[in-house]
C-alpha cells in the first residue's frame, strides 16, 4: 500500500470519527468534545500507519509510540478538562452557537469535518516517517526524539502546575504564574509546537520528508494567530483585567524566558 493510499484511508477514517462525534455533541450539546476526540484521533491513525508501512521496524515502532503517548496524554487532559465542565460548553463553543442560532448543527458538522481534515493532514509527518527504509536510526531520529521528550515533559509539567493553582479555591480570579506559567503565559502552546517540530525532524529524512515543514507552521499559525493565544488571552483579560495585563507586561507570550521586572 502507497503511502498515499493509506493517507486517504486516514482521512476516511478522521471524516467517520468527526461524524460520530458530532452525532454525540449534538445530544450532549457541548461541542467540546471535538477537542478530545481530535487529540485522541491521531493515536489510531498512528497503529493504522504502523500496521500497513514498510519502512524500517525499530523507527516505525519509535515515531508510533512518540504519538500513542502524545495523543493519550493530551486527550486524557482535555477529557478531564471538558467532561468536568459538563454540561456546561466552552466559551467559544456556546459563542458560535448563540451566533448561528437555528444554524449551529449545520455549521458544527462542517466544523468537525475540518477538524477531521486537520487531523488526516497532520498526520503526514509519521505516515512518511512509517515509510522510512533506512536500515538504521540516524541523526534526525534521535535529534526528534530528543526534542519530543523535551516538548511531552514540558507540556504535562505545563498542564500540571495550571491545574494544580486552579485545585486551589484561594486562587479563584487570581493570574497562574507558578512553575512554568513564570517565564510564560502559554507553555503548554509552546511545548505542544515542539510536539510537531519533533514529528518533523523525525520525517525530515524520509521521501518527501521535508514538505512535512507545513506541519509546525500550521500548527503555529493556529496557536499564534487563530484559537490559541488570541483567544485565551481575551478571556483572561475578561476575567481577570488589570491582573493579567500586569502579567502580560512581564511574562513572555510563547516561548518561555525570564520575567522582565
Amino acid at each position: 500500500m502507497s503511502p498515499a493510499e493509506l493517507f486517504l484511508i486516514g482521512l476516511g477514517f478522521s471524516s467517520l470519527l468527526m461524524a460520530v462525534v458530532w452525532w454525540m455533541a449534538l445530544r450532549m450539546r457541548n461541542a467540546g468534545i471535538v477537542d478530545i476526540a481530535w487529540a485522541l484521533g491521531f493515536a489510531p491513525l498512528a497503529l493504522l500507519y504502523r500496521f500497513f508501512g514498510d519502512g524500517e521496524p525499530a523507527r516505525q515502532n519509535l515515531v508510533t509510540l512518540m504519538v500513542v503517548i502524545w495523543s493519550l496524554r493530551l486527550g486524557v487532559h482535555l477529557w478531564k478538562r471538558v467532561m468536568g465542565h459538563h454540561p456546561e460548553e466552552d466559551g467559544r463553543y456556546r459563542e458560535l452557537r448563540q451566533a448561528l442560532a437555528g444554524h449551529e448543527n449545520f455549521f458544527f458538522f462542517w466544523f468537525f469535518q475540518a477538524q477531521a481534515l486537520l487531523l488526516a493532514m497532520l498526520s503526514i509527518p509519521f505516515l512518511l516517517s512509517n515509510f522510512d527504509t533506512r536500515v538504521s536510526l540516524g541523526f534526525f531520529d534521535f535529534l526528534g526524539g530528543a526534542v519530543w521528550l523535551i516538548a511531552i515533559c514540558g507540556e504535562s509539567l505545563a498542564d500540571c502546575h495550571l491545574t494544580k493553582f486552579k485545585a486551589s479555591a484561594a486562587n479563584r480570579g487570581k493570574v497562574c504564574s507558578a512553575g512554568l506559567w513564570r517565564y510564560s503565559r502559554h507553555p503548554n502552546y509552546f511545548f505542544e509546537w515542539l510536539i510537531w517540530v519533533a514529528l518533523f525532524l523525525f520525517a525530515l529524512p524520509a521521501p518527501w520528508g521535508w514538505t512535512t515543514l507545513f506541519a509546525p507552521a500550521l500548527m503555529l499559525f493556529f496557536l499564534l494567530r487563530v484559537t490559541g493565544i488570541p483567544y485565551t488571552e481575551q478571556q483572561s483579560l475578561r476575567s481577570r483585567g488589570d491582573a493579567y495585563r500586569a502579567y502580560q507586561r512581564t511574562t513572555s507570550p510563547f516561548v518561555p524566558w525570564f520575567p522582565k521586572a
